[in-house]
Parts: C-alpha cells; sequence; structure tokens
C-alpha cells in the first residue's frame, strides 16, 4: 500500500466533496461518504482511477441540474433530489471502491475494466434519468413496453437509451484518454487495441442501466400515495403523507438497484474486455 498516495485520495477526495457540498451536490453526510469512496479509489487505485470517478461525478451533478425547473414536478416520483446523501454514494461508488482494493493487491488488467464498467454502468443510469425526462415520446416499461407517466420507475425512452449510451461511452472514452495519458507519462507502451476499453465502457454502461431499470419495473419498492393518487419512490411522500407498498420488496431501495447494477455492469464489462483483448490483440 502507497501511504502517499493514500493520503493524497484522502486530500483531494475531502476537496471534491466540500466543493460539491458548497454546490449544494452532496448532503453533509454525503461528504462524508464522497470521502470515504474517493479516498479507496484513489489511493488503492491510482489516479486514473480517481479522475475517472470525478468524470462520473462531475457530469452527473451538471446533468441533474440541466433544466431543473422543469424537473422539479418530477421529484416527487424519485426517492430522493439531486443532492446526492451517503447511501447515493456508497450506491454508485462503493463497488468501484471493493474493486481498488481488490486491484491494489491483485492488479489484474481485468479489474480495471470491471472499474471501467462499474463506473460506466452508474454513469449511463444517471444520464438515462436525467436526459430521458425530456423524451418527446412516452416512456415504456422495459418488461412489457406498457407506456407508462415520465418518471415511472422501469420506463424507458428512445433518448433515455441514447443518453445511457453515451454516458458509457463518455467513461470509455475519458478513461482512454487517461490512460494514454498515463503511458506518456510513465513511459509505457499502449496500443490501439486500448481503444477497446471504450466498447467495454459502452457496453457495460448500458447492460447496467438496462438492468437498472428491469429491477425497476419489477422488484424493487415501489409505493403509492393515497393522498395525491401518485406512485413514488419514497416511503413517505413530498406532500407528508406515509406512502404504501404496490410492488417490489420493502428492503429493495433505489440505491441498493443502483449498487446492484453497478455490479451487473462491471460484470459486462470484464467479459467484453477479456474478449477484445483475447482475439483481437
Amino acid at each position: 500500500m502507497d501511504l502517499v498516495q493514500l493520503l493524497g485520495g484522502l486530500f483531494l477526495s475531502g476537496l471534491v466533496g466540500l466543493a460539491a457540498y458548497e454546490r449544494r451536490a452532496l448532503t453533509r453526510n454525503g461528504v462524508l461518504g464522497s470521502v470515504v469512496v474517493g479516498t479507496l479509489i484513489f489511493g488503492f487505485g491510482g489516479w486514473t482511477w480517481g479522475l475517472l470517478l470525478i468524470a462520473f461525478f462531475v457530469s452527473s451533478s451538471v446533468l441533474s441540474r440541466y433544466r431543473g425547473m422543469e424537473k422539479e414536478g418530477l421529484a416527487e416520483k424519485f426517492a430522493k433530489g439531486h443532492q446526492r446523501d451517503v447511501g447515493q454514494v456508497f450506491a454508485n461508488g462503493a463497488w468501484g471502491a471493493v474493486l481498488a482494493l481488490a486491484y491494489a493487491f491483485t492488479p489484474q488488467p481485468l479489474l480495471w475494466a470491471a472499474f471501467v464498467g462499474a463506473m460506466a454502468s452508474v454513469t449511463a443510469d444517471t444520464w438515462a434519468t436525467e436526459l430521458g425526462v425530456f423524451s418527446r415520446g412516452q416512456p415504456r416499461l422495459v418488461t412489457s413496453g406498457e407506456a407508462v407517466p415520465v418518471g415511472t420507475s422501469g420506463g424507458v425512452s428512445v433518448l433515455g437509451v441514447a443518453a445511457s449510451v453515451t454516458g458509457g461511452l463518455f467513461i470509455g472514452l475519458a478513461i482512454f484518454l487517461l490512460h494514454a495519458l498515463d503511458s506518456l507519462v510513465t513511459g509505457e507502451l499502449w496500443s490501439w487495441i486500448d481503444l477497446w476499453i471504450v466498447l467495454v465502457g459502452a457496453v457495460g454502461g448500458l447492460v447496467g442501466s438496462l438492468f437498472d431499470s428491469l429491477l425497476g419495473a419489477t422488484v424493487q419498492g415501489i409505493y403509492y400515495c393515497d393522498r395525491c393518487a401518485k406512485e413514488t419512490e419514497r416511503t413517505r411522500h413530498t406532500c407528508g403523507q406515509v406512502t404504501r407498498l404496490i410492488r417490489g420488496y420493502r428492503w429493495l431501495s433505489n440505491d441498493l438497484v443502483n449498487l446492484f447494477s453497478s455490479v451487473v455492469g462491471s460484470a459486462v464489462a470484464v467479459l467484453v474486455a477479456w474478449f477484445g483483448w483475447q482475439f483481437l490483440a
């Protein structure tokens, strides 16, 4: 373990967390969660891993505020607002932190690909959510194709899927550029097969995002507010009314859905990376 790298990760993640808190992108306990996750990923994965985490967080925070006034009417449907708390931070970054720890002790390229898939998955899902709500066409359940209101868990649209693919590509391209820059700094050789990681990000992100929608449509806990006659992910609606479970499991929150989806995106990324590196190198 590199103590200097770990302390550097603590310092940088602390700065990012405080800056995000000042801009109301994180709650107080969200800052603590981001410091823990950021320190582990920076400290054990290295600076390219840490910067990829920042790329996800910054891009997602920007998109969460994009046309924010138009999204206010949908806030009651979602479990939480645009200010991420510790649960959301761990949901999006805990699996990445586990992979960074594993990579520190077993520096296998497939663990690197798994991390790319995890970050691509949470990025793709966030981009799909933040941009998909502006789709001109009505979203449809990923399971049955039934038309559903905008913001319904498990609903997908053409714009949302396109945003998901773009988010995964963004992460894949970001890690390729970071890896290329790292190669220039360290003098290590790299080849054009390294571009395969862009596809790894795109596919891992898309599949992870669709898996998130699948869980949202089937087993995620979804509630109903009798006072407002509306579905929501919240156990207490924005009006103050305690909601009742209408489908899914009470224990399976949106945060857990995001965590499980990042694991699935990670696994898919490993398969895509393995295929490319085995047969195309």
